[in-house]
């Protein structure tokens, strides 16, 4: 697999070799992080204990779609219904498809494996497929397990029911996700990696942790593309934008690299053309190498652009 050649003044970021991430496995992480959705002071917490032993006894029961619901689950913390039946049903057709959907899922949850939060997208009218699932106690412990984190000593926790603000930031994180796999089913790409945060934090050489929403590798087979990417969701100021930029860009101008190596592209993703507008304006008044750095598209047609990009 040979690398294109980029820019000088931008790292190259396509490498060699690389690998798709494996079932429950962390990227360099902030220690701080749990990866859990935050869990409200008012929550009640349920106390869910579950031995080693059962542990084992239940992934001795598990399916090959069962880990690979639980594997995406864990890699991008929260899906919806509609999201795991696009992942993990989407072979199936209609009633059958909506049946087996909500017949694994509540498998799963009624082993403690997966919960549900107490929102739903789309309203009560949405059904089963507008419930937003995360890992539950058992799942956690799962995750931990198959991780070889048996020994580890931090308690899973039930998760706790987010601001609709930040639930709705994790989902457009996920629903990227879900995109680039429906594409990688039909066009010449492969998603070699994708992790969200706090997973696919990293931590530069003056100490400084930086933090995007995701970090992801698409392939095809002959080049590599590497991410960085930062959800827009127009809540936070351009100033604030413009900071996280300006770290992206320090690395730059330091010669560092990020994971794997590899100096990471940063995808802006927006939610219209006016923001896409005011963001770009902004990357065109930073430092160089910032125009050849940063890219900022429409959150919908974000997949389609790094799939594209790729093939060029």
């Amino acid at each position: 697999m040979k690398p294109r050649s980029l820019p000088r003044s931008v790292p190259r970021s396509r490498r060699v070799g690389g690998s798709a991430s494996p079932p429950f496995t962390a990227g360099r992480c902030d220690p701080s992080a749990t990866g859990i959705l935050p869990q409200p002071k008012t929550a009640a917490r349920r106390e869910h204990r579950m031995t080693w032993a059962a542990v084992e006894h239940i992934a001795e029961r598990l399916s090959n779609r069962d880990f690979a619901i639980l594997d995406d689950v864990a890699r991008v913390r929260v899906l919806t219904g509609t999201q795991l039946q696009r992942l993990h049903f989407a072979h199936l057709h209609g009633k059958h498809r909506d049946r087996t959907r909500r017949e694994v899922l509540a498998r799963l949850t009624s082993m403690s494996l997966l919960t549900t939060l107490e929102r739903r997208v789309g309203g009560a009218r949405a059904g089963s497929a507008g419930l937003v699932f995360a890992l539950d106690a058992g799942g956690q412990r799962l995750h931990r397990f198959l991780s070889g984190e048996i020994t580890a000593p931090r308690r899973p926790r039930q998760p706790g029911t987010p601001t609709d603000r930040y639930l709705r930031h994790c989902l457009a994180v996920s629903e990227l996700y879900v995109q680039l796999v429906e594409l990688a089913r039909t066009a010449p790409s492969t998603l070699d990696t994708f992790r969200a945060e706090p997973a696919c934090w990293w931590q530069a050489a003056n100490g400084q942790w930086i933090k995007p929403d995701a970090y992801l590798v698409l392939s095809t087979t002959s080049v590599e593309d590497v991410w960085a990417v930062e959800v827009d969701r127009s809540t936070e100021s351009l100033a604030t934008v413009r900071g996280k930029l300006l770290g992206y860009l320090a690395l730059v101008e330091r010669g560092e690299r990020g994971p794997d190596d590899v100096a990471p592209r940063v995808l802006v993703t927006v939610l219209d053309n006016h923001r896409r507008n005011a963001v770009r304006d902004l990357v065109s008044g930073l430092p160089p190498p910032a125009d050849e750095l940063v890219t900022v598209v429409i959150a919908q047609d974000a997949a389609n652009h790094l799939v594209r990009v790729l093939r060029e």
